[in-house]
């Protein structure tokens, strides 16, 4: 039957009885054409539900085809005689549903239906009118809860910090840092991180992160307080707590993913240090208050901690073959290849170019933007040139997880 048209359901007497089989169908086509926008009767518009069998019955004959036509036509006229009775009660007196009552007796005399036997699937509902908004979400899945608030996806920001430590802030700023002792590298409403470094020669001011505390402070909503802590050759597969909601190897690190506030953060270890790297939406790294303004994430470290990477004390790898051996790793010579140099002449220690070259990569993967991924810097690079070959073996095996909550 064609789809119902724009009016509401009208009846006249006829000065001659119909035939039967015309009688079906335009009982069923006047009790379709009150699926309209228009309101129903006010006797029945909050209980009565023949529009929607009328509606269910014209989705199941809209586009009958085939073979099998016959067969499905007549499970369609048992649907909605189901329909119609379920809903007798609260009907009487409608003329829409006693139209339809006689036009699908009708019709399933005339195409030899039985009155037993398979009915049509039931139409999907649409969705219910979201009536509580923004509070009927998920608000655990920070994505999709600003995709519903603002229209468009979140921003993201990144940063790291790796080797000497040398930091890289969410504004794209690069320092070389000694911060012997804890610092913090974030300290905001939902995160707070901080980092401990030691000292990697007696005789240089350079250091590097031997322990990494990272703590989701309580969202109640959605998470209680959960503590991740690392320290060198010992990055567990777990909370403190031993909570763990998934765990996967990943290149050689942790990776923590928070959905809940559209933070991923990457902890990872090469030689005798730690190194760390986070993605975090922009709303959520800018959540802190005045008090809180001694971040490394922030702000960089503080002018009286910054290490000028020219600076080298050599500790028995040559700068030139330092350089060979970050080359390997990192083609570009940017600030990566620039502190992987000045941490290998620095420490002694090649395993320190699996540092840059695990922070370059963090970079590539968490940075919103692939045209800032390389930050060049000049006069930086680490000018001591000394004589000694000194042949190092780079070494890494490590334990890869992945935390997800």
């Amino acid at each position: 039957f064609p789809a119902a048209p724009q009016w509401l359901l009208t009846r006249s007497p006829t000065p001659t009885r119909p035939s039967p089989a015309y009688l079906g169908r335009s009982r069923i086509r006047d009790a379709v054409r009150s699926v309209s926008p228009s309101p129903p009767p006010p006797t029945a518009c909050c209980q009565c539900k023949i529009l929607r069998c009328n509606a269910d019955y014209v989705a199941a004959t809209l586009n009958l085809r085939g073979s099998n036509k016959d067969v499905a036509y007549c499970n369609a006229l048992r649907s909605y005689s189901h329909c119609t009775r379920k809903t007798a009660r609260t009907c009487r007196g409608d003329l829409v549903y006693h139209s339809a009552v006689h036009g699908i007796e009708d019709l399933m005399i005339q195409h030899n239906c039985s009155k037993e036997g398979p009915t049509s699937p039931p139409r999907p509902r649409p969705p219910a009118p979201n009536h509580q908004g923004f509070e009927s979400l998920d608000i655990c899945n920070y994505e999709k809860s600003f995709l519903y608030k603002h229209g468009q996806p979140p921003t993201y920001q990144h940063c790291a910090a790796f080797g000497d430590p040398h930091v890289r802030t969410f504004h794209d700023e690069f320092h070389t840092c000694r911060v012997e002792g804890s610092w913090p590298l974030l300290d905001n409403n939902y995160l707070f991180v901080q980092a401990t470094s030691y000292p990697v020669a007696k005789s240089s001011n350079a250091t590097a992160t031997g322990k990494l505390t990272i703590i989701f402070k309580n969202m109640k909503e959605c998470i209680d307080q959960k503590v991740y802590q690392a320290e060198i050759d010992n990055l567990p597969a777990a909370f403190e707590d031993g909570s763990v909601n998934g765990g996967e190897s990943r290149g050689g690190h942790v990776e923590i993913r928070a959905a809940y506030i559209g933070t991923t953060i990457a902890v990872r270890q090469a030689g005798r240090q730690l190194s760390f790297s986070i993605r975090a939406a922009k709303e959520v790294a800018q959540a802190f208050t005045e008090e809180q303004d001694l971040q490394l994430c922030v702000g960089g470290c503080p002018p009286s901690q910054r290490i000028s990477r020219s600076e080298c004390h050599h500790t028995g790898i040559a700068a030139e073959t330092a350089r060979l051996l970050c080359k390997e790793k990192l083609p570009v010579e940017d600030v990566y290849f620039q502190s992987c140099v000045f941490d290998v002449v620095t420490s002694g220690d090649a395993n320190f170019t699996l540092a840059a070259r695990g922070a370059l990569e963090d970079a590539k993967m968490f940075h919103p933007d692939a045209e800032k991924l390389h930050i060049f810097q000049t006069g930086a690079g680490c000018r001591l040139i000394s004589l000694p070959f000194l042949l190092v073996i780079v070494t890494s095996n490590l334990l890869a997880i992945q935390l997800c909550f």
